[in-house]
This record gives structure tokens, C-alpha cells and sequence, in this order.
């Protein structure tokens, strides 16, 4: 993700925590503010991919999370897993859920299937382009509402996984996530002091072994 050259870097230091490893793969939850990959400037350079390479040298890159939400990262021990993880995702037989504090009262289930496309002049920004956008879908579920914060529990699905999906989905339906500094009018209003957007959950078949993997996270808020 392309990173604001004004912005001041300052990623938590704490050791990143495993939460799933077999001979094949190693799973993680990275906290928020952390990037997922190095970015182009040094100073931009410490990341949960460099910190797994720390103790597992050939690892590779699965997927990512946005440096600012939080929670299950998988990475391939070797090329292998890697080709094989990589053709699991492009199949879609990945199970993935977010747990998100969003603005206003949500109720019920739904779908938001609205086509995404990079805002180029905003970028890393981008915005549902009806022409030109990539087709992309989510699907929500409302967990609960306070009243005195008007912010929801939501269970998110992604169904597709474009580029701030979840958090131009959301804005799109007028529920933003609270403390989201590119897609909320008004970030600094959250209880947190972060983005409340964390990958909870992630479920699939082990493409090596065959075996069941379930994967279930602790969801910071």
C-alpha cells in the first residue's frame, strides 16, 4: 500500500504472535499500524513480513492486511505453499471474516456488491466506479448496537478481496468504520484510537495435507 510520505511510521514493537504453524505454513496476529510488507522508503521498511523472514527465511507472501486493520496474516514457510496457498485464494475456497465497529444503527444481513476501482488522484484511496471498477462483494451481518455511541458490531464477509473493500463497502451504505482516516468524515471521533477493522477468522483446507484448518482470532475491541 502506498504510504503518504509525510506520514510518521511508529509500528508497536511487540513480538508478532502465532496463533497457527504447521511444516507449511505460519499464521499471525498482526496488530493495527503495522504494515504488512515493506514499503518503498526505509523507514518504511519494518514489517510482519520482515519480522517472519527473522526466523523463517524463505517465507513468502500469502495476502495482506492494510497497515491499519488488524489480525489473522498467513504466510507460506516455502514455494510450494506459497503456489498452492496462492491458487487456493484464487479459487475462492478461503473462509475469511472481519469483526468492524461501524457508524450508525446496521440491522439485519445483506450484501453490498458494488464494483471498486483506485481513486488514482487520491491515492491509496479508492471508490466505486459503476464502468470501469473490478466486480467486488460483501457480504455483513449486524452483531449489536450502542445507542450511546451510535457505532454497530458488524461480521463482515469478503467475498471478492479488492483493495479497501471492506471500508469502501461500508462508507458506500453510510456505515463507515469508526476511526477509518481515508473513508470516515469524521476518524477522530472513535472511542479507539485506531481503525476498528480486525481479521477474525480464516478456515480452509490445508493444500498440502488436506487437512481442515480453522482459524479463530481475539478480537482486540
Amino acid at each position: 500500500m502506498p504510504i503518504d510520505n509525510n506520514f510518521v511510521y511508529m509500528p508497536p514493537q511487540e513480538p508478532l504472535a502465532i496463533i497457527y504453524e504447521d511444516d507449511d505454513l505460519v499464521v499471525i496476529e498482526k496488530p493495527a499500524g503495522l504494515l504488512s510488507v515493506p514499503g518503498r522508503l526505509p523507514e518504511h521498511h519494518d514489517s510482519a513480513y520482515l519480522r517472519i523472514l527473522e526466523k523463517y527465511p524463505h517465507a513468502k507472501i500469502t495476502h495482506r492486511l492494510d497497515m491499519a486493520t488488524s489480525g489473522i496474516l498467513m504466510f507460506a514457510k516455502h514455494r510450494d505453499a506459497e503456489v498452492a496457498v496462492s491458487k487456493m485464494f484464487q479459487a475462492r475456497t478461503v473462509k475469511k471474516n472481519y469483526i468492524a465497529l461501524i457508524q450508525g444503527k446496521l440491522e439485519g444481513e445483506g450484501c453490498v456488491e458494488v464494483p471498486l476501482i483506485t481513486d488514482w488522484e487520491n491515492r491509496p484511496r479508492q471508490m466505486v466506479h459503476f464502468e470501469l471498477g473490478k466486480a467486488a462483494k460483501t457480504l455483513y451481518q449486524a452483531l449489536d448496537y450502542s445507542q450511546a455511541e451510535d457505532i454497530s458490531r458488524v461480521l463482515l464477509t469478503p467475498v471478492t478481496g479488492r483493495s479497501h473493500q471492506l471500508r469502501v463497502h461500508m462508507q458506500y451504505i453510510g456505515h463507515p468504520i469508526t476511526g477509518d482516516k481515508l473513508y470516515h468524515p469524521k476518524p477522530y471521533q472513535s472511542p479507539l484510537k485506531r481503525m476498528a477493522l480486525h481479521a477474525s477468522y480464516l478456515a480452509f483446507k490445508q493444500p498440502l495435507t488436506g487437512a481442515n484448518v480453522e482459524i479463530k482470532g481475539h478480537v482486540p475491541f
